[in-house]
């Protein structure tokens, strides 16, 4: 059998996350895992006997796992390592709200020997494919787990485009953008400019208009299997395309955006089974006082008021 082997990838900018890298480090190598680290973080972990990999997609091949140590920014940017090879990550949130990671930085010792123990399952996210047209022709290609975003590039002037779904023309937009997301990316940017909260197994894909002038502006939810294209209009300012925050495109007038269901999955890796609602409800302290529930067999019958397992780990 081949040596276990687990990338590590952290927010060096943290001392907080170099700390905990570290710790993670020091604990899985005592286990008899094989560490690698990214060269572009090696400098700040001071960490022995780790392998030193470059920052792409080499350094997830054959991986068991890729443990992130940050927030969900810094889940994003493993994600590009990981997604190809198909390796599950597993993020440690050490930022804010954090939706993407499954342990928080107070369970870090506990969560380092569920992977030593290999107690964890893995679930597949939804991504979209994005591709950029120009004159007709494809002029970029690129991808994201949480949205893509056609976004004015000059502060001053409102964005004009056209939204298709399917080959048909839906609406004209006068705006500051458009937000394409996935379930996943309902919790990020979609969120902020008033999109639904939608469970991550369910399969779709969202469009949210940002601040549209319009009377039809409203946030869509349409199928996987759906083609939506954003078309900058020819007389309009310049416009640029983000994905997940971090890869852009420029778009000049006249280009022309597609969003599909992606080819690759990105992997998750999972060490509880704590519903979505409950995840919710812990992330953005939403109040449930008073929710009595369902009666449980011999509890007395209707009307016994039961404790939210919200936070429960």
């Amino acid at each position: 059998m081949s040596r276990r082997s687990v990338l590590v990838v952290a927010h060096t900018g943290r001392p907080e996350a170099v700390r905990s890298a570290e710790l993670v480090i020091e604990r899985l190598s005592k286990a008899g895992i094989s560490v690698r680290v990214l060269d572009e973080e090696a400098g700040d972990l001071h960490c022995a006997g780790v392998d030193v990999l470059p920052a792409s997609a080499v350094a997830a091949e054959d991986a068991e796992l890729v443990m992130v140590l940050g927030g969900d920014g810094t889940i994003l940017r493993a994600a590009d390592l990981a997604r190809m090879s198909g390796t599950p990550m597993l993020g440690v949130n050490l930022g804010h709200v954090g939706f993407l990671a499954e342990a928080e930085r107070e369970d870090l010792t506990a969560t380092v020997e569920r992977v030593v123990e290999r107690h964890y399952d893995v679930e597949e996210r939804m991504t979209i494919d994005v591709t950029v047209h120009r004159n007709g022709a494809v002029a970029a290609a690129t991808w994201a787990l949480n949205e893509a975003t056609v976004e004015k590039a000059e502060r001053e002037r409102m964005l004009e485009v056209v939204a298709e779904i399917d080959g048909r023309p839906l609406s004209h937009w006068g705006c500051d953008g458009v937000v394409c997301a996935t379930p996943t990316g309902s919790t990020a940017y979609a969120f902020s400019a008033g999109g639904p909260v939608v469970w991550p197994e369910v399969e779709a894909m969202l469009v949210v208009p940002i601040s549209a002038h319009s009377l039809f502006a409203r946030p869509l939810v349409v199928s996987p299997r759906s083609v939506v294209a954003v078309e900058v209009l020819p007389d309009t300012p310049r416009a640029v395309l983000w994905c997940d925050g971090r890869r852009t495109v420029g778009l000049p007038p006249g280009a022309r955006v597609e969003v599909r269901r992606g080819a690759v999955p990105v992997k998750l890796a999972r060490l509880h089974r704590t519903p979505f609602t409950d995840r919710l409800v812990t992330k953005f302290g939403l109040p449930v006082t008073g929710w009595r529930g369902r009666a449980r067999p011999g509890s007395g019958g209707e009307g016994r008021e039961h404790r939210h397992p919200a936070g429960e780990r």
